[in-house]
């Protein structure tokens, strides 16, 4: 683990986090799925921000599973949350030891998503829940990010799309039981949000010309600055 490691996983934190308040919508809509006492897997943790918030919220066990040794030494330790080395396709945990998976904004980061599908049937109890949050081609025009830089489409075209998703976990053993987008402010403001933008830090951004990425820091810039910065994701539930 290198300082740069260090250097990224820390700016992905202070730049890609949504802040707790901004996140009421997502409580609600996952405390229908995530009782006290259970022990959730957070796939693809990253730095813990929702391993935290599923401890602080809902009296949950956290297994936080992230194969980033510099993302995992930013997770909070808290006597809720459990850490481990691992992936989707290799979580590191028995079989049949969960009660629901969260798998945040990591779907499209997996080299193999029906390895994934098979390791969280065998991971979780039968009716177990995967709690999926992320955008999906087709369905992302409320996405902050697809408002203000539109060409961050075409790399969300090359993501999974829900009804693949669906088809791969469906062969898997799991069925569709939720599909439906879900608001969250990602920052108290459009200028704060705008303020807070690290293109380094999102895949998304990176991937935009030059040009496109003026053009977006541009339209941000004639918005109204103290208008909220609401941005919609999916969740897709599978059990």
């Amino acid at each position: 683990m290198t300082t740069d490691h260090i250097r990224r996983a820390r700016e992905y934190q202070q730049t890609r986090e949504v802040p707790r308040a901004g996140l009421t919508a997502w409580r609600e809509a996952l405390g229908r799925y995530l009782r006290p006492g259970a022990t959730v897997l957070d796939v693809g943790a990253g730095t813990g921000a929702f391993a935290a918030a599923f401890d602080d919220w809902f009296g949950v066990r956290v297994v936080a599973v992230e194969p980033d040794p510099a993302m995992r030494v930013l997770i909070p330790v808290q006597p809720g949350i459990e850490v481990l080395d691992g992936h989707a396709g290799a979580l590191g945990v028995p079989g049949s030891c969960a009660d629901a998976a969260f798998l945040g904004s990591v779907l499209h980061h997996l080299p193999d998503l029906a390895a994934a599908a098979r390791e969280l049937r065998r991971a979780l109890r039968p009716g177990a829940p995967v709690l999926i949050r992320n955008v999906f081609p087709g369905r992302c025009d409320r996405d902050l990010r697809v408002r203000f830089f539109p060409e961050t489409r075409r790399a969300i075209a090359g993501y999974p799309s829900a009804e693949h998703t669906c088809e791969v976990f469906a062969a898997a053993g799991f069925a569709l039981t939720e599909l439906r987008a879900v608001p969250q402010e990602s920052a108290p403001t459009l200028g704060e949000y705008a303020a807070g933008i690290r293109r380094g830090a999102d895949s998304k951004l990176r991937s935009l010309t030059d040009a496109e990425f003026a053009a977006g820091m541009d339209r941000l810039g004639a918005a109204d600055p103290n208008a909220p910065a609401t941005s919609y994701l999916d969740l897709l539930v599978l059990a």
